[in-house]
């Protein structure tokens, strides 16, 4: 077995970096030996905070893109990075932005039910003073919307829970404060799966938050749990927003609202300051509208953070920003490095709109220079060691830091109790069992799969999540039926750039990603007497 796998240059400087496979394998183990004695709540103290010494600049000229005409009517159709070049170029105000996306949410957020809290005033506050302070980058004025289990300081942090309903953290998490630091503005605390589950419901399992494109049928699955950050960036009440993954969800509601979201690598992002799911699965991470969006976000968020061992001595943040902003070489669009598309068996096989969708993205991709289609294996045993029994291995990282609440009174849990007690009963033997087969899974993911291809498309969010690799959701059509069409690659650890040099290559061709869903009809600008609910029975099975 090869022991390191060295990045090729390609057509553009090489990526000066190289994967230790046995590093990245013994830091993996090393995680999972001390889940049970680090997954504790954050203590409401001071913010830790990182240093930001290996994070890249934020205020890069890439960061900023001069907006489509189409965009330019109205402010929130700009995306990001559009709206930073609008801010640095003295063409709109950072409070102009935020009552745009403000004026939205007062006339949809009753149909999208995206938002836990709106801070509506405090959004304002920052605006004015954001556009009385020196720029600070791309970020500076851009209204965002948090996930709510994000710890915001002085707002409420609920988690969509019975346990946390009271709950206002005296800090922001280390991701909410370098996102600040950046000049993000917040718009809201958004909806999400109780305690980070299943789509977005009630503690009781009645559900709120609808898809976006799909506005008056709330049985279309809008992606969870990081569901309200979805609908809110899709239906245009916050430019970009951040969301968490244990079992896909992110790139779930990404692919389900015709978006683009980056699960980083394990430790990329601090998890200080986010309510647990799973200390060996948590990720968290951007949902925007396009890569570079996405490589904006994460500049801000990633790095090393002396409140998470997770993030420390990791590889250098890499030049994300630049990674996302397209290549052109003799006036043709190329990839900025070589790279082998890894082909999954079956990935685009079928009749099916979504295998039509597939099909169509490998063959743009194949006429971009610089890209290699390559046929790839499944690992040995994949079925077995991504299935159900190994999976649930999860559980008792779910279960250890709530043991008091489990103790005490289990109406709390609402919805989702049955994992947590699942977690509560498993024995110590199945899970040191499930940790080794996540190992073996790893290494086996490393050298059969990544052995001959640089970036693998997947099936599934959830192997990725259970070892810790990198994945980015992006749109490549849509149904006939006019809902979007979404698909997912995986990376070598802390290969994040080498993810978004592949989808904003093919966003350069693509026109997928500028799509907007029109606006939910007037006459169901209210909230729907009755959307349904979701059993403690289906929450188990639909369990991040």
């Amino acid at each position: 077995m090869s022991a390191h796998h060295t990045f090729d240059g390609g057509a553009d400087q090489p990526l000066d970096r190289t994967v230790d496979r046995r590093a990245f394998l013994a830091r993996t183990a090393a995680v999972g030996a001390v889940a049970g004695i680090a997954a504790a709540l954050p203590a409401p103290a001071s913010a830790a905070g990182g240093s930001g010494q290996d994070r890249p600049g934020l205020d890069v000229p890439a960061a900023y893109a001069k907006p489509r005409p189409a965009a330019m009517s109205d402010p929130t159709e700009l995306t990001l990075a559009e709206a930073a070049w609008m801010i640095r170029n003295r063409q709109i105000s950072p409070l102009e932005l935020a009552d745009a996306y403000l004026a939205r949410i007062d006339a949809f957020e009753a149909t999208y039910q995206a938002f836990n809290t709106v801070l509506a005033d405090a959004a304002r506050e920052a605006a004015k003073a954001a556009g009385r302070r020196p720029r600070r980058g791309p970020l500076h004025g851009i209204p965002l919307a948090i996930k709510d289990n994000y710890y915001t300081q002085g707002v409420p942090t609920t988690a969509n829970s019975f346990l946390f309903k009271d709950f206002v953290p005296a800090f922001d998490a280390t991701a909410v404060a370098a996102l600040k630091a950046a000049g993000a503005i917040v718009l809201g605390k958004t909806q999400m799966g109780p305690l980070a589950t299943t789509r977005a419901t009630t503690p009781a399992g009645v559900i709120t938050t609808v898809n976006a494109w799909t506005p008056t049928d709330p049985g279309v699955n809008p992606g969870g749990s990081s569901t309200g950050t979805a609908t809110a960036v899709a239906g245009r009440m916050a430019a970009a927003g951040t969301g968490t993954q244990t079992g896909g969800s992110i790139t779930a509601p990404s692919n389900a609202q015709n978006l683009t979201g980056l699960k980083p690598t394990m430790g990329r992002v601090s998890l200080y300051g986010i309510i647990p799911l799973s200390y060996t699965r948590d990720h968290p991470g951007p949902l925007s509208r396009d890569a570079k969006d996405a490589a904006i976000m994460l500049t801000a968020m990633a790095g090393e953070d002396p409140a998470d061992p997770r993030t420390q001595g990791l590889p250098k943040v890499p030049a994300l920003i630049d990674a996302a902003t397209p290549v052109y070489g003799g006036g043709r669009l190329r990839l900025r490095w070589n790279t082998r598309i890894g082909v999954l068996p079956g990935y685009a096989d079928g009749s099916s709109e979504t295998a039509a969708a597939r099909r169509a993205f490998l063959s743009a991709m194949a006429a971009i220079r610089g890209v290699t289609l390559v046929e790839v294996p499944f690992p040995e045993e994949w079925e077995l060691l991504t299935g159900n029994e190994f999976n649930n291995v999860r559980l008792p990282e779910r279960s250890e830091p709530f043991m008091p609440y489990l103790r005490s009174d289990l109406r709390g849990f609402g919805v989702s109790l049955i994992g947590w007690l699942q977690g509560a009963l498993m024995g110590t033997n199945e899970y040191v069992t499930g940790q080794r087969a996540k190992l073996l899974l790893l290494e086996r993911v490393l050298d059969q799969m990544f052995g001959s291809c640089d970036v693998v498309v997947q099936t599934s969010p959830a192997p990725f999540d259970a070892i810790g690799l990198p994945e980015i959701g992006f749109p490549i059509g849509f149904t006939a039926a006019g809902q979007p069409i979404g698909t997912i690659l995986g990376g070598l650890p802390y290969a994040e750039d080498r993810l978004l040099s592949v989808v904003a290559t093919y966003q350069a061709v693509s026109d997928w990603h500028w799509r907007r869903p029109a606006d939910p009809p007037a006459d169901r600008l209210r909230a729907t007497p009755d959307r349904g609910r979701i059993t403690a029975e289906e929450a188990a099975e639909q369990a991040q």
